[in-house]
């Protein structure tokens, strides 16, 4: 058997091909940036997703960051569990030739079949608060990379008002450490760094702020590649979608919904709070992209026509064109709304702040019906998140001209692909496997 091959992947959160044109990045430490084309819909998720299994969302499942959940009636968003991602990994075969894996910081990785995980995993207080902690695999791993860093993983930088930098600074230092230990050191490495997402959604891609995100960005970037070169590992770096400006304003399905009386809800203590069991329909918003549940199939032509008239929406997919767009499957809506570009969608379906349900003051990735940007930045009264949608600048979910991703790498790869999960394969054609995809 001949010498094993050493890898890291880089996923870097919203390197779009124009930010780093406009950047002077497309030739570095020389790299070529090529043009990349994200996965519809373009967000996080569905971006790994599509990576690991060299497929599209109809085949893996990952349809968004969340999704509602048909057996529970309810939606839910940034769940963990590796075994949401259907399919065949791209390093399959390479594992069972001997090649060790580890996933840092990756989306849906716990219970992957990877030798080594690290993921973000606070427990949280009974009565509030919460205790930072990493799920890690095997378990002692956290800790040892907590030693090699220095100083323990911080959620706040990761997601909320505080999310910076600071995040992706740690994950290149574990990164690092893990390619270093000599020991234990994997083979197939995959890490993600978020922090160019933060600044590009709270001012823009064209701000300043931007600009000075995509250096330090580049600086973590260039860490990694010091440390995968004296590990002996090559690299690949490619980003999962590009930013568009938000400078049109916010569109509220849910609440036109509920004004032409098909969003129902519950009214507890003043406020208002969904009622997905009555609801004739309702919108799980993600980003640029809206996961439309059609409860009542008779109501299904005039939810398409409310939600296609609305200013801000470029078009609604029934279900032959969710098969076009390869996101057709059993968690997508029965229809999908997409935002046409300058917009984005937002949960609420209230007016009246009054009405706002208690996780619309603070950050709760996992029970509002969708993502919500504004967690980004700090409100009142103090110790709330913002409800101001009209601070957000950037958002991402659809493709084509203008928001293609790209790439580069290292090592010389036999193929030129074009979109991710053409890279999928090329990468793992390269490592040495094919799986029968």
């Amino acid at each position: 058997m001949g010498v094993r091959k050493k890898l890291v992947v880089v996923q870097v959160a919203a390197l779009g091909r124009e930010l780093v044109e406009a950047n002077g990045f497309t030739e570095w430490q020389g790299l070529t940036f090529r043009p990349l084309e994200p996965v519809f819909p373009a967000l996080t998720c569905t971006a790994q997703a599509s990576f690991r299994t060299a497929s599209l969302p109809s085949e893996h499942g990952m349809v968004g960051n969340g999704f509602f959940f048909r057996d529970l009636m309810r939606p839910l968003f940034w769940e963990q569990s590796t075994r949401l991602v259907t399919g065949p990994r791209i390093w399959s075969s390479f594992s069972s030739k001997g090649g060790r894996t580890a996933m840092l910081f990756w989306q849906q990785s716990m219970g992957e079949s990877a030798d080594a995980i690290l993921s973000p995993a606070p427990i949280h207080r009974h009565h509030g608060g919460l205790i930072q902690s990493c799920y890690s695999k095997p378990r002692d791993l956290y800790g040892r990379v907590r030693e090699a860093v220095g100083r323990d993983f911080n959620l706040m930088h990761y997601w909320g008002p505080m999310a910076s930098v600071k995040s992706s600074e740690w994950i290149a230092d574990a990164t690092a450490a893990a390619l270093g230990d000599a020991g234990s050191a994997p083979d197939l490495c995959l890490t993600y760094l978020p922090a160019l997402d933060y600044d590009l959604q709270r001012h823009g891609p064209d701000s300043p702020k931007a600009r000075a995100a995509v250096r330090v960005v580049f600086d973590e970037l260039g860490r990694i590649l010091d440390a995968a070169k004296a590990s002996g590992h090559e690299v690949v770096i490619f980003g999962d979608y590009a930013i568009g400006r938000c400078d049109k304003g916010v569109v509220l399905p849910n609440l036109a919904l509920r004004k032409a009386g098909l969003f129902a809800f519950r009214e507890i203590g003043g406020a208002a709070y969904p009622d997905f069991y009555l609801s004739d329909a309702f919108a799980v918003v993600d980003h640029e992209i809206a996961h439309v549940h059609v409860n009542n199939p008779d109501a299904r032509g005039r939810v398409a026509e409310l939600l296609g008239g609305m200013d801000g929406v470029e078009k609604v997919l029934d279900e032959d064109e969710q098969r076009e767009s390869g996101i057709a499957h059993e968690r997508s809506g029965d229809l999908v709304a997409v935002a046409s570009n300058g917009h984005w969608f937002a949960y609420p379906w209230w007016e009246d702040d009054s009405e706002a349900p208690g996780y619309a003051r603070h950050v709760d990735i996992h029970n509002k019906p969708g993502y919500d940007p504004c967690e980004l930045f700090f409100g009142w009264p103090p110790g709330t998140v913002s409800r101001n949608t009209t601070r957000i600048k950037g958002s991402h979910g659809r493709t084509g001209p203008g928001r293609e991703a790209c790439w580069a790498a290292t090592c010389s790869l036999a193929d030129e692909p074009d979109s991710i999960p053409g890279l999928a394969v090329t990468v793992r054609n390269w490592l040495g496997g094919h799986d029968g995809n």
